[in-house]
């Protein structure tokens, strides 16, 4: 089997100019690459207990309710503004180019549960740092933030210094 940084495809100027993506669709073409990259995901965890595996819309899904499965824990969406149907906990956050708002369900996770943050990717860390917000009021503590991609040069651990963060492929 290849190195899992070997599924990962870029994409120049996309979604602008001057900007090269990750694409990690390559990676989730492949079972085997999938399969190995939870494997991972699982052995950068360790034996801590993992009570609910929180995942960031919409890529963070894919691995997260993987994982969460592997765990046998719950499986909770972090949401853009209106798409969750019940009441939510919003969080602000700055982007490069403005701002945006993420969202939870106020009943997702209990006071003390033991929470796994998922993303695809850590770039400025805005969106894992907002998240990280909203597993605190709801009562979680976070465990570790785990991520398929790091673009290490954006600094986004920098972010969630308070926090255990692990990434499977890193670019500096």
């Amino acid at each position: 089997m290849k190195n899992l940084d070997q599924y990962i495809r870029e994409v120049p100027d996309f979604p602008k100019r001057g900007v090269t993506y990750k694409d990690i669709t390559p990676l989730l073409l492949d079972p085997g690459a999938m399969k190995l990259a939870v494997k991972l995901f699982l052995e950068n965890l360790g034996d801590q207990k993992i009570d609910k595996v929180v995942g960031i819309e919409s890529r963070g899904f894919f691995f997260a309710t993987l994982l969460a499965e592997k765990l046998e824990a719950g499986f909770i969406p972090v949401r853009k503004p209106g798409k969750l149907p019940h009441t939510t906990h919003s969080e602000n956050y700055e982007l490069e180019y403005g701002f945006d708002t993420l969202e939870i369900h106020q009943d997702a996770i209990k006071e003390g549960e033991k929470v796994l943050l998922h993303d695809d990717v850590l770039a400025t860390g805005g969106t894992a740092s907002a998240t990280c917000k909203l597993i605190e009021r709801c009562g979680g503590e976070i465990v570790q933030c785990s991520f398929l991609v790091e673009l290490e040069f954006l600094k986004g651990a920098d972010r969630l210094k308070n926090y255990e963060v692990t990434s499977l492929i890193k670019y500096s």
